[in-house]
């Protein structure tokens, strides 16, 4: 495919602390009639040669290299050699590493390469450069109001790139299936997107992953934090329960219990809808709330909410199957086991993670019923 070779103007601020740049080719020059050139050729090999005789040619010009570079790795990358798309893209940005263009061609050729620890570092150098811009030092004399306001403006040529940047590291960590690695990226990518419009998202996966790795300290020490910036929150409310409800340490139980009844005592006062969840949020909650007061031995409570679980969360197959299995154990636990049977039975069927330790918990259950004296 052929590409339009553009030029760029440099990003000029009215301080030194902004941190992203474009490049600056102005037109007319042999470096821009050079471009013009290459990008008039058709023939594909033919473009790479001449890239290259321009990267020689112009080797003088950081400018003009470090888009000679990008250029090439868009070049190879159509061509289908991530390889060299990868090392020209990174060649590039060494040069302009706070150029948001450049960033996501690189973060789109460390997609294709599967290569999510780069994908996550182009989306937070992205975030970083792009929220550096407004830690710039306010002119003196200048009004608060009006510097604030040429920040935002500084910023607004940028925002869709930012934008781009904040989904791309997102799937990156939501692809990532290393827990210690994905919660490196969650936190840098939260340092690097203040604020960001997926935060309850990000949020959540965090503790998810701090329940993953069993970290207990560091999980307390995250929950506080997330619930000291949004302490109202009822899906982080329910996304904390769980995680501590699953922990491997007993004394988390009550922690659980009471973050649980929080997120269950605020959706009191809501209405349920598609684009809140609340539904969701809710059947969670009584999830963990039933599997902390199961690990407290309350076991008739336990199951209570259990059940409720795993109604309010038929339509979600992953919460639906963490419910089931939970309601399944309390009532192996408690001694039902018709009830144990037809709970783990139906999750048995299931495909997912849960499935095989329903089977393994069923088939202990069936070695129970068959050891109990039968009723005459």
């Amino acid at each position: 495919m052929k590409r339009l070779f553009l030029c760029f103007v440099l990003l000029s601020t009215f301080t030194a602390g902004a941190q992203v740049t474009r490049i600056m080719i102005p037109a007319g020059t042999p470096e821009d009639k050079a471009l013009q050139a290459i990008s008039a050729e058709q023939d594909a090999a033919k473009r790479l040669t001449m890239l290259q005789e321009f990267l020689q040619q112009f080797a003088s010009n950081q400018q003009a290299v470090a888009y000679g570079n990008w250029q090439l790795s868009q070049q190879y990358m159509d061509q289908g050699d991530t390889a060299k798309a990868m090392e020209y893209g990174e060649k590039a940005s060494a040069l302009q590493p706070g150029n948001l263009d450049i960033l996501i061609a690189l973060a789109t050729v460390a997609q294709k390469a599967k290569a999510n620890d780069k994908v996550v570092d182009c989306a937070v150098r992205g975030g970083d450069a792009f929220n550096g811009i407004t830690k710039q030092t306010k002119p003196e004399g200048m009004d608060p109001e009006e510097f604030k306001l040429r920040v935002q403006q500084e910023q607004e040529p940028f925002r869709q790139s930012y934008e781009y940047l904040e989904v791309t590291g997102l799937n990156a960590m939501v692809a990532e299936e290393n827990p210690k690695k994905r919660m490196g990226y969650i936190e840098r990518y939260i340092a690097a997107f203040p604020g960001s419009r997926f935060e309850d998202q990000v949020m959540q996966m965090a503790v998810y992953t701090l329940g993953q790795t069993n970290e207990s300290a560091r999980l307390v020490t995250f929950g506080e934090k997330a619930l000291a910036a949004n302490p109202n929150s009822i899906s982080m409310l329910a996304a904390l329960a769980n995680a501590f409800a699953e922990s491997a340490d007993a004394t988390f139980a009550a922690r659980a219990e009471t973050y649980a009844l929080k997120a269950l005592d605020l959706a009191k006062g809501q209405t349920a809808t598609d684009e809140n969840k609340l539904a969701l949020y809710s059947g969670l909650a009584h999830s963990a709330l039933g599997y902390a007061m199961l690990k407290q031995e309350k076991n008739v409570p336990a199951i209570a909410e259990l059940k409720t679980a795993s109604v309010e969360l038929k339509t979600n197959p992953d919460a639906y199957a963490a419910a089931l299995y939970r309601l399944g154990f309390a009532y192996a636990k408690t001694g039902k086991l018709p009830e144990a049977k037809a709970t783990l039975g139906e999750l048995a069927a299931m495909q997912g993670p849960y499935q095989q330790p329903a089977k393994d918990l069923l088939a202990k259950v069936d070695a129970a019923a068959a050891k109990a004296p039968r009723k005459k």
